[in-house]
């Protein structure tokens, strides 16, 4: 029997998370907006509107940001890792980010300053290739572990960039830790990594930042469209991009707002647990999904605390959902803009098209407040970074929803 969709309101109690909200204020996000710009390689990515599929979804429109052109490495992550690469520096050289140029970084004065670098990570795919990326372009090193079973087209793509990139004997959290332990051996080493725990906090908020260049970039061009979202749907791994999206949007509107939505793989659902038991809870063992960017158990501390303040549901869905999405924007309406999405980055539009056109979530759907009056904003994270997973969901039909247990919205 086909998995169901859960999705619980969020009904936790409120703290403070004045400390966590101040990382994504609209002033910190510009200087991420503006030290991405100083890359030769920036380019605002595009905002794709289905405006065909809105309407047969019943709502006034959808639009997608889509990071699979985001410097060109398919994959949004980049932006996190590349900022609080800058950051670092600019605490060691004793200068603020701002000054932290991309011809700044890329001197011969400054790696006469500060010698080379070694930045420890750990990844599922992107979130490395971002890292590896950055520390090649900025004349530095990156050390890359990845859990069992990533996908060897990933692992390439890493060491393409120039990283030493191994895939370990051990799931995703597994790898972190690893990581954390091996550049501690190594003086003078970094290790950057999108999640936080007490202890590690300061390196994942300036990932944080750096995501927000994309929300930023995105809150303009709705802006330019004269549209604001009354929904957001937002993927989670760790919860370090649903947490920045949250925050500055947040800090933005307000009690004005977008709902937003947590969309996690069902595998890995470990935000979703902590919002119902309203108390930080984690997934173990292996995580199985092809979700590969979603397949963290332990949540950033930072973004918990906002999330269980902001955030205003949570979902945990199934595989098929992330595949049903990739089909829908690989292939869409007369009109539409079509997007190529990974199964990470499709999630949020699967989760849409169940919600508003199979009645067996007619309850969710209005609950939601999901109708004619509803603008939804979905984030593409990713391109077809694992190419066979694409193929097997695109060609093959792998991972299909049984449409026979549900009902059609007529």
């Amino acid at each position: 029997m086909q998995d169901r969709i859960e999705i619980l309101k969020n009904e936790c109690p409120k703290s403070d998370c004045t400390a966590q909200m101040e990382l994504m204020t609209s002033l910190e996000v510009e200087k991420a907006l503006a030290f991405h710009k100083s890359f030769p390689q920036y380019n605002e990515t595009p905002l794709a509107d289905l405006p065909a599929m809105a309407d047969m979804m019943g709502i006034k429109n959808i639009y997608v940001k889509d990071e699979s052109y985001r410097f060109g490495l398919h994959a949004f992550k980049v932006l996190g890792g590349s900022y609080a690469i800058a950051q670092h520096i600019a605490e060691l050289t004793n200068k603020d980010v701002t000054e932290m140029t991309y011809d700044r970084l890329t001197s011969e004065e400054l790696r006469n300053e500060i010698g080379q670098v070694t930045f420890f990570t750990a990844t599922d795919g992107n979130h490395g290739r971002g890292v590896a990326w950055a520390a090649n372009k900025l004349g530095q090193k990156a050390v890359v572990y990845m859990p069992r079973g990533s996908a060897e087209a990933r692992l390439a793509n890493i060491k393409a960039e120039g990283a030493e990139a191994t895939i370990i004997d051990g799931n995703y959290d597994d790898a972190v830790r690893l990581a954390a332990a091996e550049s501690e051996k190594l003086p003078g080493s970094v290790f950057v990594q999108d999640t936080a725990w007490e202890g590690y906090e300061k390196i994942p908020g300036w990932i944080m930042q750096g995501y927000g260049t994309m929300a930023l970039e995105t809150d303009r061009q709705l802006r330019d469209l004269g549209e604001k979202p009354t929904h957001i749907f937002v993927q989670a791994g760790v919860g370090s991009l649903a947490g920045a999206i949250t925050g500055y949007y947040r800090d933005v509107y307000g009690d004005e707002c977008p709902k937003i939505i947590v969309v996690e793989a069902r595998a890995a659902d470990c935000l979703y647990r902590s919002a119902l038991v309203q108390d930080y809870r984690t997934v173990s063992g292996e995580m199985r999904t092809i979700m590969a960017g979603l397949a963290c158990g332990e949540p950033n501390t930072i973004s918990w605390e906002i999330l269980k303040n902001h955030a205003m549901y949570f979902a945990s869905c199934p595989d098929w959902v992330a595949a049903k999405g990739i089909r829908l924007l690989g292939n869409p309406l007369f009109g539409d803009t079509r997007v190529i999405s990974g199964e990470s980055g499709a999630v949020g539009m699967g989760l849409l098209a169940a919600l508003t056109m199979y009645d067996e979530y007619s309850e969710l759907r209005n609950e939601l407040g999901l109708d004619e009056s509803s603008v939804v904003l979905l984030f593409n994270t990713e391109g077809n970074t694992d190419p066979q997973i694409y193929r097997e969901v695109v060609w093959d039909g792998e991972y299909s929803s049984q449409t026979s247990l549900y009902h059609k919205v007529e």
